[in-house]
């Protein structure tokens, strides 16, 4: 059974149409056969997508470091539900279990996580696809940026592909599972420090 760790907000956002589409996206997952990897919480998006996953028939394997536990924001009702003791452990199983990503709309973590993995697919630590759910064009500004760092020379037109990028989630899942991703072999040049 195929994987996608999904990374998304911890709240709902201020638009309805994030719900919608993190719903529309578990209902996907769950109707393709695809197991979510997720961060393991009950709250915002995080909890809607598992549990439109779980009331779909779905798997749902959750990943939460022990001090948000603590705070009662676990998700009990998950396939499997794994406690970690950081969050850079968290994130290394998470990118251990998955096959692809998927970022929905979120905040900073959101943001880290989504940038640490497609940092890791440049540098050739794992060839697995990166793919951000675009809702409503959420993402039109990091995607802009990344075609702005590519304009001034801080990143490769072959490492910008990495990103894949759709507002349709069924499309997004088909693009992460089924592209390879282009890494390339010499990322830097001595010249270029």
């Amino acid at each position: 059974m195929p994987r996608i760790c999904v990374f998304c907000g911890s709240s709902f956002g201020s638009d309805p149409a994030y719900a919608r589409v993190a719903e529309q996206l578990g209902e996907s997952l769950a109707a393709r056969n695809i197991e979510l990897v997720y961060g393991g919480a009950t709250v915002g998006l995080m909890g809607l997508l598992a549990d439109s996953v779980l009331t779909r028939g779905g798997r749902v394997i959750g990943v939460i470091p022990q001090a948000l536990v603590d705070k009662e924001i676990a998700h009990t009702g998950l396939t499997d539900l794994r406690v970690v003791n950081s969050m850079h452990e968290r994130k290394a199983l998470m990118a251990e279990l998955a096959d692809a990503f998927i970022a929905l709309p979120g905040g900073f973590g959101t943001l880290e996580e989504f940038c640490e993995v497609l940092t890791w697919s440049q540098l050739g630590l794992h060839r697995k696809n990166c793919g951000l759910l675009n809702v409503n064009g959420y993402y039109d500004g990091l995607l802009s940026l990344f075609d702005h760092a590519v304009a001034e020379g801080f990143l490769k037109a072959a490492n910008r592909k990495l990103v894949q990028s759709d507002r349709d989630p069924n499309r997004l899942i088909g693009a992460v599972l089924s592209a390879t991703p282009a890494v390339e072999s010499k990322w830097i040049s001595k010249g270029q420090t």
